[in-house]
């Protein structure tokens, strides 16, 4: 099958991210197909972001690929990582019900070469465990925060911490929380001076904007 996927090679020198594929919603087979012209790249690592389980079991996997699978990001890496970058970036959620959320953010700093710690259930609700985990945050170049609900941990962060803030708000929660919607306008209202501000869930564009800052820094110091 033509699945009338065009590999963007040129994406890494770019962007200074490589390919990466959206797998939710795609058909089965057109993923396969796609899976199946990038693994013959062995040089040319790939990463596949909301890839369901299903759509994992479906791909034929080839025996000379390396494809890595994380169930809870449902996120896949093929042909390893990019190699190491002197960066390292904190992904701080407010509570465990983010962690999927954050795993997508914290594999696609991983895929690209920058280390990544995660620091979870530290949320309002619970603020001293934030506190006691505040002088460890502030060694890291850069913070995502991934909080559902009232979200006000981005706030937080935004006035305890001096590094580049990125706020996902997650879907966690029921009622007038639920979808994120008041996760995403309380993030957007924040008092947080320069707070930056990702769509709902989206843990993969919070890694790559992350990317992009520390990409800068990378190119003004060397």
């Amino acid at each position: 099958m033509n699945s009338g996927f065009v590999h963007d090679e040129d994406r890494l020198t770019r962007l200074g991210m490589p390919e990466a594929i959206f797998c939710e919603g795609k058909d089965p087979i057109a993923l396969d197909a796609i899976y199946q012209e990038l693994s013959k790249n062995i040089s040319a690592p790939a990463l596949f972001t909301r890839l369901l389980p299903d759509q994992y079991s479906d791909l034929t996997i080839n025996s000379g690929a390396s494809l890595d699978y994380d169930i809870q990001s449902h996120t896949a890496y093929l042909h390893g990582t990019l190699p190491p970058r002197p960066f390292s970036v904190a992904v701080v959620t407010a509570g465990t019900s983010d962690l999927r959320v954050a795993g997508e953010a914290m594999r696609t700093l991983q895929f690209s070469g920058i280390h990544a710690e995660r620091i979870a259930d530290v949320g309002v609700a619970g603020i001293h465990r934030l506190l006691a985990r505040i002088d460890h945050i502030k060694t890291f170049d850069l913070v995502i925060v991934v909080a559902g609900w009232d979200a006000a941990l981005a706030s937080v962060m935004g006035g305890l911490t001096g590094q580049p803030v990125i706020a996902v708000p997650s879907s966690t929660g029921y009622g007038v929380a639920a979808g994120g919607t008041s996760a995403l306008h309380s993030m957007l209202s924040s008092c947080g001076q320069g707070v930056l501000v990702t769509n709902i869930d989206n843990g993969f564009g919070a890694a790559c904007g992350a990317i992009r800052i520390l990409n800068m820094i990378s190119r003004n110091t060397t």
